[in-house]
């Protein structure tokens, strides 16, 4: 199923590959979803931490609210916004790589779930092969996202506990 790609996601585009136009590797043009798939890539974002400008359209690209953002990254909402106000801000690493997680989480269930609101309200249910949690709750640490995207495979293969 090819559908045509949303505001959101060509400005996702632009943004990542102006971001990646510093990196050793050499990128003319990238689509967000193949700069997702480069871990290489997703490396150097890491190290060089993830700018605003970019964390805010991946931030609207999200099923998640600015509540469950600065829950996921440990800090608070007032510092999130003080951090939209500051010109040309950059994340840690440690802020970046969950950014980036949680991109990859959002990615994988638009796979499984071909949209943003059957995503939302699969990761906001209790889910019996993730201990009766909702996955949203598993989202703060890696290896809660690491669980969260084998049961997302499992439901692509059709593989349901």
């Amino acid at each position: 199923m090819v559908t045509a790609k949303s505001t959101i996601e060509h400005k996702l585009d632009k943004e990542i590959t102006s971001f990646l136009r510093q990196s050793p590797v050499k990128v003319k043009s990238i689509t967000y979803e193949d700069f997702l798939s480069d871990k290489m890539l997703i490396i150097f974002a890491i190290r060089t931490g993830i700018p605003y400008s970019l964390f805010d359209l991946i931030q609207d690209y999200t099923p998640l609210t600015e509540n469950d953002w600065a829950d996921f990254l440990d800090i608070s909402t007032k510092s999130l916004h003080r951090y939209k106000s500051a010109e040309n801000y950059s994340f840690k690493s440690i802020h970046s790589e969950k950014i980036i997680e949680v991109a990859e989480v959002t990615k994988m269930g638009l796979e499984v779930f071909g949209n943003m609101e059957k995503l939302r309200l699969w990761l906001n249910t209790p889910n019996y092969a993730l201990g009766s949690l909702k996955p949203i709750e598993l989202l703060k640490d890696s290896y809660g996202k690491d669980l969260v995207m084998s049961e997302l495979i499992h439901i692509n293969h059709g593989i349901l506990v």
